[in-house]
């Protein structure tokens, strides 16, 4: 049986596409309070923990999507892009863009669309994610080779484990339970505390 995705799609309706998703997850990351810098950041203090229910949730419903797509052959997963991986660039990426995230409050994400409805910190926060883009531009020559170090090509969780893409979603939806119960907890004892001593310290 042929599969039915990825779609092969014209460049117009692509571009098409593209901004119908995008609008609608702007959208509703909008909806969900996401555009506050203060919900943002109150995961890390232990108060809120809204954004990583929502991101983990959609992670992984896309993650059993797939899997189920996949194995009654709707989805061929050979065809869909994975980019390649890079060790050490991507580690120390991630540790500037999680403490990007813990003192601007936004995350590239987020900030878009805090942006696009006029918050200047948003704006701002904006502002220094291309300051970064195109100064990581000028200095990429002299540190091309770190920014390619640790080479692993283009390699997905369940590939790295050995284990089928079915066995890496349902793994990852036993995290994600945990994680709500830990989530879960934290929010209660910040009730509490609130309760108890009557606002937030």
């Amino acid at each position: 049986m042929n599969s039915l995705f990825p779609l092969t799609l014209s460049t117009g309706a692509f571009i098409v596409a593209a901004l119908t998703l995008g609008f609608f997850f702007g959208f509703w990351l909008e909806r969900a309070g996401f555009s506050s810098s203060l919900k943002l950041t109150a995961q890390f203090f232990f108060k809120d923990w809204g954004v990583l229910k929502v991101m983990f949730s959609a992670i992984v419903v896309a993650c059993l999507g797939l899997a189920w797509l996949s194995l009654l052959g709707i989805v061929d997963m050979s065809q869909i892009y994975v980019p390649d991986a890079y060790i050490w660039p991507q580690l120390l990426g991630g540790l500037l863009l999680g403490t990007g995230f813990i003192l601007g409050g936004y995350c590239p994400g987020t900030a878009v669309v805090a942006g696009a409805i006029g918050k200047l910190d948003a704006l701002f926060f904006l502002g220094g994610i291309f300051a970064g883009i195109f100064g990581f531009a000028i200095i990429e020559p002299s540190i091309h080779n770190f920014n390619v170090s640790g080479a692993l090509g283009p390699l997905t969780l369940p590939q790295w484990l050995n284990i089928s893409h079915g066995a890496g979603a349902f793994a990852l939806a036993v995290i994600a339970l945990g994680a709500f119960w830990a989530a879960e907890m934290s929010e209660g004892k910040w009730q509490l505390f609130k309760k108890t001593y009557g606002k937030e310290q």
